[in-house]
């Protein structure tokens, strides 16, 4: 199946994890990949493996807390492949750390890179998909914008804040075509959750048999959302939170008896 074909996106955090499950598998539904990370490597190599596979992508590293990277990846969408039909805020990121060990330079941090970029990507896709009358917007936030989690407190409330950015995307840029929603991936088996989950009791393995379904979420479970909500098969899709976490936010965190 080519569901994207002809169409261009933009994928931010797109050297590993779940923006390189994204690009990946953008490219082999026939789009056009400009493929942003902050480390150059990773991006060239996600860039890379989308050529191999016959895919058509771009690179452009760079830090997306900077609005002049955000406005040279649509830039280059536009003047490489002709047009922006879909851009994905997937950058993002945070280590836990209890609330009141957190300085004012560490939340600026965290909000910078949760929040403010996405604001930014959306302003500078806004500018391209606005003439165009088109285009897709999709963030990537978190389970943690939709029930606290400890150590989490920056990273959720910005999470939390791409949700309202995203219905007001929707809501104003709606009647101009142009749809926006949003993914809240829940324990994904990515190499910074994995990582971290090496230094508790069990592991990985003991972490995922507590989710709903019995395992951690793949990277392609999150990549098989997003190319529904960016294509023709989610057309009246626009404001939503789709939440892809085995079943983890269905748990209600009751006081146990006894």
């Amino acid at each position: 199946m080519e569901r994207l074909q002809d169409l261009t996106a933009v994928v931010t955090g797109a050297g590993t994890g779940l923006g390189r499950a994204i690009a990946l598998r953008f490219a082999a539904e026939g789009a056009a990949v400009v493929v942003n990370d902050l480390d150059p490597d990773s991006g060239a190599d996600t860039g890379r493996a989308v050529r191999e596979t016959g895919g058509r992508a771009e690179v452009v590293p760079g830090d997306v807390t900077d609005r002049r990277i955000t406005d040279a990846l649509a830039g280059e969408a536009k003047n490489r492949f002709g047009g922006l039909e879909i851009w994905v805020n997937n950058a993002g990121g945070a280590q836990p750390r209890a609330m009141e060990s957190i300085d004012d330079e560490r939340y600026r941090e965290d909000r910078a890179l949760n929040l403010d970029a996405v604001w930014y990507g959306m302003q500078s896709a806004l500018a391209v998909m606005g003439p165009q009358g088109r285009g897709a917007i999709l963030t990537i936030s978190s389970g943690a914008a939709l029930g606290a989690v400890p150590g989490l407190s920056p990273y959720g409330a910005a999470k939390a804040g791409v949700i309202a950015l995203t219905r007001s995307v929707a809501l104003e840029y709606g009647p101009r075509g142009i749809r926006a929603n949003v993914i809240c991936p829940g324990p994904i088996e990515t190499p910074s959750l994995c990582s971290w989950l090496e230094t508790l009791p069990g592991g990985p393995e003991a972490y995922g048999r507590q989710v709903p379904l019995g395992r951690l979420g793949r990277p392609d479970d999150i990549a098989s959302a997003a190319v529904f909500l960016v294509s023709d098969e989610a057309d009246f899709v626009s404001g939503a939170t789709l939440v892809v976490d085995g079943g983890v936010s269905s748990a209600l965190a009751s006081p146990r008896a006894g």
